[in-house]
């Protein structure tokens, strides 16, 4: 028996040893190997379909992988081109005078008459108040745009990243059933409890990932082709920010869309304001009433409000990627905490 225990704590210290020198070793490759199995998870359902096809993984797996690069690279790029540019052209608007919501809003007599009397309960002048307003969103703006370029700029590590994660993602795709089966062999459950924890872990990605991020892209494309068209400026800017509302609870794109339509009403172009609202609350609005539920049918799901500070949590703590493991993470977390339940119901069908 000492024998026994002694090989399971040298077993143990070893493993706990190798563990740290492996995550040591992996560690500059966590945010590629990630977003891999991120994308792995995604486009498996268009694998497994090409796979029926071609008869061959390794075939199926790199049509797979050329389809997400074309995805991927066109879109994304011509989307950060666009964003990048209307950044910094609302921040020279701004410091040039040409573009201020803040001023024509303030300027509005009704507005003003209100304003003038919440100022001198408070003793704060409007020329004061108009200058902290401008300089806190040119601030924004500037930091906004820096990170935009900083990021851009690493250039040699976004495209070795990018490499790693195009390589893992072709592996990921091509042995991801027998890597799955691997790891199920050491989780120390029944096949039953497995299996539960698979389906459980399953429902709820595609309720959080495909059906938060689905809606999100939709209503932000929405609401960018309304800001468009209806003149709001930067409108790639706001429906970057709708898309980020998407997943507050309760109100939602509302706090984009909403100040959007003041804002034209207060600039004079009334039809456009009311057409805005119309298409916020019948379009937009209506596209996580309609399109969720029918992603998310009969699944597990994760309430609104722990999605979205799983999202914030996830950034914070893995970066841009923690927009996607957070709430993978939450998932992971529920499904196993889950399992708790069913512990003395497997027991019990045991031992009868």
């Amino acid at each position: 028996m000492p024998s026994n225990r002694f090989y399971a704590l040298t077993l143990l210290f070893l493993l706990a040893v190798l563990g740290y020198l492996s995550y040591r070793i992996f560690r500059t490759f966590l945010s590629p190997i990630a977003w891999a199995i991120v994308l792995s998870i995604v486009f498996y359902p268009v694998f497994s379909f090409l796979l029926r096809w071609v008869k061959w993984k390794p075939l199926a797996s790199l049509i797979t992988l050329i389809i997400i690069i074309v995805l991927l690279l066109g879109p994304f790029s011509y989307f950060s081109y666009l964003l990048s540019q209307e950044i910094r052209s609302l921040i020279d608007a701004s410091t040039s005078g040409q573009f201020d919501p803040v001023g024509s809003v303030l300027h509005n007599p009704k507005i003003r008459a209100i304003i003038n009397k919440v100022l001198l309960m408070f003793n704060v002048s409007q020329a004061e108040l108009e200058k902290t307003l401008v300089e806190n969103l040119s601030h924004f703006g500037k930091n906004l745009l820096g990170g935009l370029t900083g990021g851009i700029g690493n250039v040699a590590g976004a495209i070795t990243d990018f490499i790693f994660m195009i390589l893992s993602t072709f592996f990921f795709l091509e042995g991801g059933s027998e890597f799955v089966e691997g790891i199920n062999k050491y989780i120390p459950f029944s096949k039953k409890q497995r299996d539960r924890l698979l389906k459980q872990t399953r429902d709820i990605i595609v309720s959080t990932i495909y059906g938060g991020v689905t809606v999100a892209i939709v209503q932000a494309t929405f609401g960018g082709i309304a800001f468009s068209i209806l003149g709001v400026p930067s409108p790639v800017l706001w429906g970057l920010a709708m898309f980020i509302a998407s997943f507050i609870p309760l109100v939602g794109t509302f706090v984009v869309w909403g100040p959007a339509a003041v804002y034209l009403f207060f600039k004079g172009a009334l039809l456009n304001s009311i057409i805005l609202v119309f298409i916020g609350v019948v379009a937009i609005s209506s596209v996580d009433n309609i399109l969720r539920p029918l992603i998310i049918r009969g699944k597990m799901q994760m309430p609104t409000l722990a999605i979205f500070f799983s999202i914030l949590g996830g950034i914070k703590v893995f970066g841009f990627i923690g927009f996607i493991m957070g709430p993978l993470v939450l998932a992971l977390f529920i499904s196993v905490a889950q399992m708790l339940r069913y512990i003395d119901e497997d027991e019990t069908e045991a031992a009868g």
